[in-house]
This record gives C-alpha cells, sequence and structure tokens, in this order.
C-alpha cells in the first residue's frame, strides 16, 4: 500500500472513489457487508402484523 499526500481534503476524498471496479472489489465490498450484519443486528421482527389500534402497533416498536 503507498502512501499519498494531499493538499485538500476533497482531493483526499477523491481518491477513495472507484471509477473502474473489478471483481475484486465486489468482494471486499460482499465481504464488508456480512462482517456489518455479524454486528447489526436489526431490532424490528420481521414479517407483517395487523394490530386493531395504533396504539397496539405503538407498543409493539421496540428500538435499542
Amino acid at each position: 500500500m503507498t502512501v499519498e499526500k494531499f493538499k485538500t481534503f476533497k482531493e483526499a476524498e477523491e481518491a477513495l472513489w472507484c471509477f473502474h471496479p473489478d471483481e475484486k472489489y465486489y468482494k471486499k465490498v460482499r465481504q464488508l457487508f456480512a462482517l456489518a450484519g455479524h454486528f447489526y443486528k436489526p431490532a424490528c421482527k420481521r414479517g407483517i402484523r395487523k394490530y386493531k389500534t395504533i396504539q397496539d402497533a405503538n407498543k409493539d416498536i421496540s428500538f435499542p
């Protein structure tokens, strides 16, 4: 990995962009999302539920 120097933050930000991704790039993205999935589990329950009132629905909402 090479060391790069930048004069502005905008130059550094643009250096992170990938205009021509290859298979290696997509493999790294898949691995990153898989890793993130292990650390973050959604707090909401999956599926569709039916409620009689909005108060019942509000009681079922759970946030971490």
